[in-house]
């Protein structure tokens, strides 16, 4: 037979019944707990626990007792630590667990030692599954969102950039209007990251993301990446000095990442197209308002027949037998430095002086 609920308090009272704080805390579908100290007795446990993580209120109490085989030991750590906390002070953490299936489970905890019951620790289970599907739905579509707006923005900025270092000849009028049009996409480049960035939506307030890199840092990426493919590195900067001294100073616009990774499948190949003996050459030079870095290797280069199609998407070529491989890091390396604004392209082959790749891009201040 069903019992009614302990009568209401009296008018004036402002102490609210048990029964009652815990109706109120299980309003949304949490699970609300009360564990006695200090022998850690689960006092109460809401049966809603048991519908969200499949476990019974003495698998809890097992591991509230030190049993370190449980998924729910970390849980149990937590309120054991929480419970000798400071009286009034509340705890909280989130747990990524296991539910009595296998399946995650993702629980927010909450925790108390009320200031005038200090024998007792009371607080709150919360299931974040719906918060989790909210925060990845938001990030996907501002990942979205993002994508679709940088794209053609990442185009626009390739244009001008190209515009303004081949454009010697044009009027001042003209170069204006350049600038004026590659600081109106920075702006909105800056208003993306700012507010339609997965990163933002996950932490806001995190610093803009870097949109340039130095020549420098590039070679240092690329030297490092030969090297520990325990290869010889031969750089060849001097063609890149200024009468500043400052050679390897410049600086190229474009998603540093992106073009990390454009050299690296430029790398990539020369390490597997050429002897483990060879070493692999990184040059760079002033270019045409730019920066060419070019990947030399000490292979047989790329055979006549291929040279037309190597940056074809899915095109192997007829050496590439045998070898690991796509046939997709050279179309998305072009297609990366392409979007920036640069041009990726195969050097006219030399009998017996291997494959030479060169990378262009428009350097700020040349």
């Amino acid at each position: 037979m069903k019992s009614n609920p302990p009568a209401a308090a009296a008018p004036g009272d402002d102490a609210l019944p048990a029964w009652q704080f815990r109706t109120i805390a299980e309003l949304d579908g949490d699970a609300a707990f009360a564990i006695a100290l200090p022998t850690h007795r689960l006092g109460y446990l809401s049966p809603v626990f048991t519908e969200l993580s499949g476990y019974e209120r003495d698998k809890l109490q097992e591991a509230l007792d030190g049993d370190g085989a449980s998924s729910l030991a970390p849980l149990a750590a937590w309120l054991r630590d929480a419970a000798g906390g400071q009286s009034g002070v509340r705890s909280r953490r989130e747990f990524d667990l296991l539910d009595a299936e296998g399946r995650p489970l993702a629980l927010e905890a909450l925790a108390i030692v009320p200031l005038d019951d200090a024998a007792t620790l009371v607080g709150q289970l919360r299931d974040l599954s719906a918060r989790r599907a909210h925060q990845s739905e938001q990030k996907r579509f501002a990942s979205m969102l993002n994508h679709e707006f940088r794209t053609p923005l990442a185009t626009i900025d390739g244009a001008i950039q190209r515009l303004e270092a081949t454009s010697n000849h044009a009027d001042e009028p003209t170069r204006t209007r350049y600038r004026k049009i590659g600081a109106a996409v920075d702006r909105l480049i800056g208003m993306l990251d700012e507010y339609l960035s997965p990163d933002r939506m996950a932490a806001l307030g995190r610093t803009r993301q870097p949109n340039t890199i130095t020549v420098s840092e590039l070679v240092e990426t690329g030297a490092t990446q030969i090297r520990a493919a325990n290869r010889e590195a031969v750089l060849r900067l001097d063609e890149l000095a200024s009468s500043q001294g400052d050679r390897l100073q410049h600086t190229l616009r474009g998603e540093p990442e992106g073009l990390r990774l454009a050299l690296k499948v430029l790398i990539d190949n020369a390490l597997a197209f050429s002897p483990p003996s060879a070493p692999v050459t990184l040059r760079a030079r002033r270019s045409g308002g730019g920066v060419e870095l070019a990947v030399l290797d000490g292979g047989a280069g790329v055979p006549p027949d291929d040279v037309a199609r190597v940056f074809d998407k899915g095109y192997r070529g007829r050496n590439a037998a045998g070898l690991a491989g796509s046939g997709l890091g050279l179309y998305m390396a072009r297609s990366i430095v392409e979007v920036h604004g640069g041009v990726l392209s195969l050097a006219p082959g030399q009998d017996g002086a291997g494959a030479e790749f060169r990378l262009w891009m428009p350097a700020l201040g040349l």
